[in-house]
């Protein structure tokens, strides 16, 4: 029995069964579920934006500052990525919630006046404190995922990802479900709750020997379909709420049922650790491949056995023995890489990368570019949208909605990217980071229609942005894990979406807010005012965004052409087999399992 099931831990009858299932694979892959699921406040500034603005007398410049500051702090995960280095998983996990509750409790007590009106910095540090907490879930609870399924990283990806995709649109039914239309209210939501589900499961999640499961690309497919059925859930809710009004104990059943979904998951984590607590009982017979002293020999999927006679059962040529538990270990194992090794001499590509080498690598600077373009330009889109929709004269409840598309859409993006970028992979030995470009280039529809408005237009704007902002995400920390290994994926991948904020300040601040503002004072001009006569900077009309977003789209395009460099630099990575080194380190510890059986028997 695998330690990463359970192992022989916690003996018989229920509450050994109990046990493995609290120390089981599956049940932490749960538990990394309904983390994600409550990491992704940073896609409810939109919500919650607008009040902020109101209520400290903030102008769009401000206001967008702020989110570049929230952006920020939810990309810039260089001090998780570190700290999850030399400290355990669950001390990150406790980081994180720290900031989380501390960082959005702040922000809650300004704008409801419970503390004087803080200064701008502060109100930066607040946000970038708060968002931040999400690279401690992503980094305690995604990283050690990926570790534990390293030839599933990008289905593992996709749903991780998804799942914080949902979470804008599982916290939009919460907040209305027990705060009705209170949007201040929402902030205090999303301090308190992310920080309460990482302290209960901060033990579940930690590293584990990765094992082969028959049942596992099946258990991942069975996950996908109730995370799919989750998000069309949200999506029908949303649409319903938008079209019907709702009554409180509407609002109550409908947040119900969405987390009953939340939590089926873990019935499939008991139906597969129930599996393994039977087979337990079977090791003596399931384990032994002969009986005593076996020495393997392999030689292209040929094997010479040996009885205790010492009879040959089957004769090869050209063979290597393998004795006992040495299972090619130096071939195996990951060699102890240093984090700053020597950055003039970088391994293969795939192989484990040190921190230096990976970070000045051409791939890496080529793959900055691609994400500055695109996600800095998603990013921006995203945080925008309640403005967008107040331009263009949508009510309260609309922009809600965009926020939940949004998150909705950003799901089925996440997962798109996870699972059909490996089918397409594996079949086709197409590149991910062409499926990547093609995102950036569908990202530049999606400006466009900002862009040039018409009726209904941002409904289908916040499905391509979300969608494709997903999709870019997933793919960029997928990206990475292959090109340079895992040994420092929990800083590289840190490290990698530091673009990202780049990004989102040079379009939001210097671009997008901006062009706004200047709009808007056009429109005080035409009607004889100054900006000292109004409170709150505002631009309604076709024209509040047109050239800003024009600028992204043209932006998303040159980002997409980019990446078009590294699909020739890696094309030939990718026709090979990348997963390899990952099977036979599985195949080792098969062999070790059986050897650790025979000898207990």
């Amino acid at each position: 029995m695998s330690p990463s099931n359970g192992g022989n831990r916690g003996g018989g009858g229920v509450a050994g069964f109990l046990l493995q299932v609290l120390r089981g694979r599956w049940f932490m892959m749960f538990a990394s579920f309904l983390i994600m699921a409550g990491a992704g406040a940073t896609y409810l500034f939109g919500v919650y934006s607008k009040d902020i603005k109101a209520t400290l007398g903030y102008d769009q410049s401000t206001l967008n500052l702020l989110s570049t500051f929230k952006d920020l702090g939810a990309n810039v995960g260089v001090l998780s990525g570190l700290l999850a280095e030399v400290t355990p998983t669950w001390f990150v996990l406790l980081v994180g919630s720290a900031m989380n509750f501390g960082g959005y409790f702040l922000i809650y007590l300004s704008v409801t006046g419970k503390i004087p009106n803080p200064k701008i910095w502060q109100m930066c540090m607040f946000i970038c404190i708060g968002a931040n907490s999400q690279n401690f879930a992503n980094t305690g609870a995604l990283v050690t995922c990926v570790k534990n399924f390293p030839e599933s990283r990008g289905m593992m990806l996709g749903l991780m990802k998804g799942f914080v995709g949902l979470s804008g649109a599982v916290f939009n039914q919460l907040y209305f479900s027990i705060y009705r239309d209170d949007s201040k209210s929402l902030i205090l939501l999303i301090a308190w709750l992310p920080a309460a589900i990482s302290v209960v499961f901060v033990y579940t999640i930690r590293a584990m020997k990765i094992s082969s499961h028959p049942n596992e690309l099946k258990v991942f497919y069975q996950y996908l379909w109730i995370s799919i059925v989750l998000a069309l859930t949200l999506m029908a809710l949303t649409v319903a709420q938008k079209l019907c009004k709702f009554s409180h104990i509407g609002y109550v059943a409908s947040t119900i049922a969405v987390c009953v979904l939340l939590f089926t998951p873990l019935i499939i984590a008991f139906r597969e650790e129930y599996a393994t607590w039977k087979a337990k009982k079977h090791d003596a017979t399931a384990v032994a491949v002969t009986v005593g002293k076996v020495d393997v020999v392999v030689e292209d999927k040929n094997v010479i056995s040996h009885n205790k006679d010492g009879n040959e059962t089957e004769i090869v040529e050209d063979k290597t023995v393998i004795s006992d538990t040495t299972a090619t270990e130096d071939k195996i194992v990951n060699k102890d890489v240093p984090c700053c090794g020597n950055i003039c001499r970088p391994p293969k590509r795939g192989e484990d990368y040190g921190i230096l080498q990976a970070l000045l690598s051409v791939d890496m600077i080529i793959l900055f570019i691609g994400t500055f373009c695109g996600l800095g330009c998603s990013l921006t889109a995203m945080d925008n949208l309640g403005q967008i929709g107040e331009s263009l004269g949508y009510p309260q409840l609309a922009i809600s909605t965009f926020v939940s598309l949004t998150s909705i859409w950003n799901y089925f993006g996440r997962v798109f990217a996870g699972f059909i970028s490996e089918i397409i992979l594996v079949r086709y030995k197409i590149p991910r980071p062409l499926i990547m470009a093609l995102a950036l280039a569908l990202s530049a529809v999606s400006d466009i229609i900002v862009a040039y408005p018409f009726p209904g237009s941002v409904y289908l704007a916040s499905v391509l942005i979300g969608f494709t902002y997903g999709a870019q995400l997933t793919l960029l920390f997928t990206i990475i894990s292959e090109l340079f290994g895992l040994k420092y994926f929990s800083t590289l991948f840190n490290c990698g979406q530091l673009a990202s904020p780049i990004g989102s300040y040079v379009f939001n601040v210097k671009v997008v807010g901006k062009l706004y503002d200047v709009a808007a004072m056009k429109q005080l001009a035409a009607r004889g005012m100054r900006r000292e006569m109004v409170k709150e900077l505002t631009c309604v009309g076709n024209d509040c965004y047109k050239l800003s977003f024009s600028i992204l789209a043209a932006t998303n395009v040159v980002g997409a052409i980019v990446l078009m460099v590294l699909v020739l630099r890696t094309r030939k990575f990718y026709r090979g087999d990348i997963y390899k080194k990952f099977r036979d380190e599985m195949a080792a510890n098969g062999r070790e399992l059986a050897l650790s059986g025979q000898q207990n028997n």
